[in-house]
């Protein structure tokens, strides 16, 4: 045995290792999805190089099939991980593409099979093809930092560092073969058997930190989210306000801060009981999240009670947050909870002299008060807000 067959005999163990050592620590019932994926993707990796091993070939007369089968695990094994990855990371563009090359990588090589320098070239382009897409996966997380992790820098970089070399060395082999087809390729096979080893040493603690970073990221946002609402927490949206309102005055921007809360709340429970009550107060909320602009937040400030921070806010803002918001809980809330609910709001805009949240939350409760005071069911201005 050549230390190359070496090299590529090893590689099936470590990937069925790296598969063991996934699904013992990241576990399968607790394992967020793209943990998930990551184990589908190191199993199927080290079944398809089994499949594929020419120690295996040797030893075991296997159907001619077989190669083009562990060829096809191959592929969907880096698609599982790119699957992965866009969980971990922003959705890229090209799912369906993904998952049906394997099936396309699998029936190719079947039928180029007699010529076995042809059907070797497709797997090796087809394969540096989805590595290539996985490198762009990971130089463009796109996603907050909330649901990257903490260590989404360091993870994309080993990510990075797997997939590159493995991708010029796919390269080279596929060259090799193009200019002398069926001849021998040392070279090329040892290039491709070294980066498949650096592939599979780093990709372990890759998938590891990468579980980890969103682990971690959804705990911490756990730690800061209402748990019947889905909305953040009165002590995060303090800590949210102080960058809007820094943000605001630092380029001279208008600022809202809208207060929303059911009618009658304290009606709602005693008739239909505090299951239905929460029921009722976790759809405002979804409402609330689903008519917001993109890039405002919204908390629970206190029991029934939701507050919105509307950046970049013109006078109209709240005005229209309230009539998309009254239309869509007007429709939702018959069909979901069989009962009508209603809303009362009050919004302040920033003033010079805020110190914080509290002046501007004061003034939108004080609205608040007087649309309750003054028949409920619709949204009122601090005194002055056009001045």
């Amino acid at each position: 045995m050549t230390f190359t067959d070496a090299l590529l005999a090893l590689m099936p163990m470590q990937a069925l290792a790296a598969a063991l050592v996934l699904i013992t620590l990241v576990g399968w019932r607790g394992a967020n999805a793209g943990g998930r994926w990551a184990q589908v993707g190191m199993l199927a990796l080290g079944l398809g190089l089994a499949l594929i091993s020419p120690t295996v070939a040797e030893r075991f007369e296997l159907p001619a099939g077989v190669h083009s089968l562990g060829t096809a695990l191959v592929g969907l094994a880096l698609s599982a991980i790119w699957w992965a990855l866009g969980l971990w990371l922003t959705p890229r563009a090209g799912r369906w593409i993904m998952a049906g090359v394997p099936v396309a990588l699998g029936v190719g090589h079947a039928l180029l099979w007699p010529d076995r320098a042809q059907a070797q070239m497709l797997a090796d382009l087809v394969l540096a093809a989805q590595l290539g897409w996985l490198g762009v996966a990971l130089t463009s997380p796109g996603r907050s930092s909330v649901l990257q992790g903490l260590n989404s820098r360091r993870w994309r970089l080993l990510g990075l560092a797997a997939v590159m070399p493995l991708l010029v060395a796919m390269l080279y082999h596929a060259a090799a073969a193009l200019l002398d087809p069926g001849g021998p390729m040392p070279r090329a096979d040892l290039l491709l058997a070294l980066a498949g080893q650096l592939a599979l040493l780093l990709a372990l603690p890759m998938l590891l930190l990468a579980w980890r970073g969103q682990t971690e990221a959804e705990l911490a946002r756990l730690a800061q989210t209402d748990g019947l609402t889905g909305l953040i927490d009165r002590s995060a949206f303090t800590a949210r306000s102080v960058e809007f309102i820094g943000m605001a005055r630092r380029f001279d921007e208008p600022l809202a801060l809208i207060v929303l809360a059911l009618d009658d709340f304290d009606t709602l429970q005693s008739e239909h009981g505090m299951d239905q009550a929460e029921r009722a107060l976790a759809l405002f909320a979804s409402c609330v999240q689903g008519q917001m602009r993109l890039g405002d937040v919204a908390g629970r400030l206190a029991g029934e009670q939701v507050g919105v921070l509307m950046a970049r806010c013109l006078p109209a803002g709240p005005l229209a947050l309230d009539e998309r918001l009254r239309k869509t809980l007007a429709e939702r809330a018959p069909a979901e909870l069989g009962i009508q609910l209603s809303f009362s709001a009050g919004w302040a805009r920033l003033r010079p002299g805020d110190r914080g949240l509290p002046d501007l939350e004061r003034r939108a409760g004080t609205a608040l008060y007087e649309a309750q005071r003054a028949g409920k069911g619709r949204l009122m201005a601090e005194p002055g807000v056009a001045d």
